[in-house]
């Protein structure tokens, strides 16, 4: 995969940070992810590739764009066959009440490197490379909290782990904190979290819990690119659920899918903030109309991360 590419996509992602953060704190969800979908479709259209988006906003009949299986990109002779796992604002609700780590995030691979996962839940787990190849999904949550401990040379009671502020988690979260463990509990954006996790700066160390699986496939990618490890399994909520993963190609609905098998191949993931998180900062308007993003683009085929500050003459932007 060309890694020019790379620099081409986050122009994607500030394009739909743009459009959400003039959303940040006014309470309308719906429409700033409506702004979020309309730029990042847009911009899509002047990269040359032969894109196909394999983790979307949800199936044709439920989005508008940017659905599964829609095509997206400037197709020519020679274009590279792609596939796309995207959110273009990861943390509506975030975005909607100013809250922190708000994101717009892509995730791009060769074809059929990602798994078609369903728009349904995922069990995760989630860790930075220094601790890769000692989780486990089929463990408790104190045996994975150790065994990362551990790796990591760490006391448990120096561990932090995040976990999605839900009440399907309360036991989850009652175990974690009855190992001494730090717990820091969020309201959404596990995409974050998960990254968060082999970010050395960010203090984050195990990402557990359950949250959207096609979050998961793009956490997944993330951690390809930072030399982390991943784990994740299908929570389905109902009978068509399950139907809908089978009519993607996922046989086994118990099956414990490892990082490998969730991203491989040449993956690039690229992220822009939309408001101030652990892992970006988020979009800032400035007088005249002006604005400054910060993104992240990685690619697992060099290990390379880039952090791109940019600067945006608004008025001079396309239509």
């Amino acid at each position: 995969m060309d890694r020019n590419l790379a620099l081409e996509f986050v122009r994607v992602t500030e394009a739909a940070a743009l459009a959400s953060a003039t959303w940040v704190g006014r309470g309308e969800e719906k429409t700033a992810d409506k702004a979020a979908v309309d730029a990042m479709r847009k911009a899509f259209d002047h990269i040359r590739m032969d894109g196909t988006v394999v983790i979307g906003e949800g199936e044709r009949d439920e989005a508008p764009m940017l659905y599964i299986g829609e095509k997206v990109g400037h197709k020519t002779e020679d274009s590279p066959k792609l596939d796309i796992a995207l959110d273009p604002l990861e943390g509506t609700t975030i975005c909607a009440t100013g809250g922190p780590g708000s994101i717009s995030v892509i995730a791009v691979a060769e074809q059929g490197k990602f798994l078609h996962a369903p728009d349904t839940y995922m069990d995760k787990i989630a860790c930075g490379p220094g601790a890769k190849g000692h989780i486990d999904i089929d463990k408790s949550a104190t045996e994975n909290i150790k065994a990362v401990a551990k790796a990591l040379g760490k006391s448990v009671s120096e561990m932090t782990v995040v976990i999605l502020n839900r009440p399907r988690h309360e036991k989850l979260i009652a175990e974690a904190r009855a190992t001494g463990a730090r717990i820091n509990l969020i309201g959404d954006g596990d995409v974050s979290a998960a990254v968060s996790t082999g970010w050395n700066d960010t203090g984050i160390d195990l990402l557990l819990g359950i949250g959207g699986a096609p979050e998961g496939v793009i956490s997944a990618a993330a951690m390809q690119c930072l030399g982390g490890d991943f784990q994740g399994r299908l929570k389905f909520r109902n009978d068509e659920e399950k139907a809908r993963a089978k009519r993607m190609g996922v046989a086994d609905l118990e099956k414990k899918f490892t990082i490998d098998e969730l991203a491989s191949g040449s993956v690039m993931f690229i992220a822009t903030g939309v408001t101030d998180g652990s892992l970006l900062k988020g979009v800032r308007f400035m007088p005249g109309g002006q604005a400054k993003t910060h993104s992240i683009v990685m690619r697992s085929a060099t290990g390379t991360i880039r952090n791109i500050e940019a600067h945006h003459v608004l008025n001079k932007k396309p239509q």
